[in-house]
């Protein structure tokens, strides 16, 4: 089982590289994040069209998440819990069932909680608050799950070219890799760095700057696993060269397999 997951930087914008994408690296489920469609204006017929089954999350313009399966797929809710009045479009999981098990998919587009401090970054602590409460559930429940997506966090100075550049960045803060940690020690495995060590590793380049021509990336798009996803992983990868392409994406997918 192949999943993936892709910031896409709005749907109508990227539908071709998308799709492009997708007829290359075949993945079985992809997650998408920032997709800025309601959900009667995401153009399924494009993906349904390639055999997926699709599940959107949206919001006018900005946020919005997806899942996109070739497998069967079941029991899809939409917003993280804990605050009823959360209107932002930033969580969508269901199960998807492969040939062996089933595994619990969770896609997420973390707030950027710029500028820092202020009301944005407030947000961005108590979601992922909320995150750590609803992994605890996942961990709880005792089957493979995984949260993927977009997290907007540099969990280290080595996941980024330039981390002085980041040092008051609500990307980068102490509160804010400290809230990531909480998270990943309840007892997940960050999969990319399950295979991978040391620096040089991105997912996201800014569009401004010449960023990509200098390689001045970032690390923020993310998998985390329950012990009993983990034990099914076979390998995690960042399909760099994707930036690389004509009207990409300021992300590029990161995808796992697992023996599912």
């Amino acid at each position: 089982m192949k999943i993936a997951s892709f910031n896409i930087n709005g749907i109508k914008a990227r539908a071709q590289a998308l799709t492009d994408w997708l007829d290359e690296a075949q993945p079985d489920v992809v997650v998408l994040q920032e997709i800025k469609s309601v959900d009667e204006g995401f153009p399924c017929e494009l993906f349904e069209d390639r055999g997926y089954r699709v599940e959107t999350h949206g919001q006018k313009s900005f946020n919005g998440v997806a899942i996109l399966s070739r497998l069967p797929l079941e029991d899809v809710t939409r917003g993280l819990p804990g605050d009823d009045e959360d209107e932002q479009a930033r969580w969508i999981e269901g199960t998807v069932i492969g040939d062996k098990t089933a595994v619990r998919v969770c896609g997420l587009y973390l707030p950027n909680g710029n500028p820092a401090p202020g009301p944005k970054y407030d947000y961005k602590l108590a979601w992922m608050e909320r995150l750590k409460a609803r992994a605890e559930a996942l961990l709880a429940a005792e089957e493979p799950a995984l949260m993927a997506g977009d997290y907007n966090v540099i969990p280290q100075d080595e996941d980024a070219k330039r981390p002085e550049a980041w040092r008051k960045d609500a990307l980068a803060l102490p509160e804010t890799r400290a809230a990531f940690r909480r998270i990943v020690n309840l007892g997940f495995t960050e999969a990319f760095r399950a295979f991978h060590q040391g620096p040089g590793h991105y997912t996201f380049w800014d569009y401004q700057a010449g960023a990509w021509n200098r390689d001045d990336g970032i690390r923020i798009d993310h998998f985390l696993l329950t012990p009993q996803a983990a034990d099914l992983l076979g390998d995690c990868q960042i399909d760099r060269d994707i930036r690389g392409r004509e009207k990409p994406s300021d992300h590029v997918p990161i995808w796992i397999t697992l023996d599912a």
